[in-house]
């Protein structure tokens, strides 16, 4: 039997909420799609949505959570060899850039979660990924891992926003009208300066 034969008639039903939501999101953003919009294109009648989801708030919430990549990639992290920090950042990166890769979608939803919720549902977000991140933070924490004594907490952030920067000025940057050595930089070059920074070590 295949996975969707195994859900009972209630699953399927919210998965098919879940997938019309997300397709219609992403094609035309949250506050241009109705429930009504969403119940036509799952193949319910509208009240049925409610059975399932209270509001349509709820709906992109769990598409957040349920699609944001760091929740697959955190226990992934967890294998990730490296005996330096610089040894596992750069596996981790190499990682990370797969996930992404299969990912196209993610930040689409993640615009629309900026522009038009101001980041509102990422809260629920860093409550499930703080406990998939903890171990990996306690890395940097060892005094012999050569990381400087920062906040966990603080590394974490710079780190995600390092990795959502290289995304982000790749989508801007994807014209071919652009120089090829600024659209061929790869996440490991961010990675790279993120650990050594720019500046010319003086003596």
């Amino acid at each position: 039997m295949s996975p969707e034969e195994l859900l009972s008639k209630g699953e399927r039903t919210r998965q098919a909420v879940l997938d019309a939501a997300y397709a219609l999101f992403l094609g035309q953003g949250y506050s241009a799609t109705s429930m009504r919009q969403i119940a036509e294109k799952a193949g319910i009648a509208l009240g049925g949505i409610y059975n399932h989801f209270a509001s349509k708030d709820e709906i992109f919430q769990e598409l957040v959570i349920a699609k944001h990549p760091y929740v697959q990639i955190f226990p992934i992290l967890h294998t990730v060899p490296g005996d330096t920090i610089e040894e596992f950042l750069m596996n981790a990166a190499r990682v990370i850039e797969i996930e992404m890769l299969q990912r196209p979608d993610f930040f689409k939803l993640m615009f629309i979660e900026l522009v038009e919720f101001g980041g509102r549902h990422f809260t629920k977000l860093i409550e499930i990924i703080m406990p998939l991140a903890t171990p990996i933070l306690q890395r940097f924490a060892d005094p012999n891992s050569g990381a400087r004594p920062l906040p966990p907490l603080v590394i974490m952030r710079t780190f995600l926003g390092m990795i959502i920067g290289f995304y982000v000025t790749g989508l801007l940057t994807s014209d071919p009208s652009v120089p090829a050595e600024m659209r061929e930089v790869k996440l490991g070059d961010f990675v790279n300066i993120y650990l050594h920074g720019i500046l010319v070590t003086r003596n």
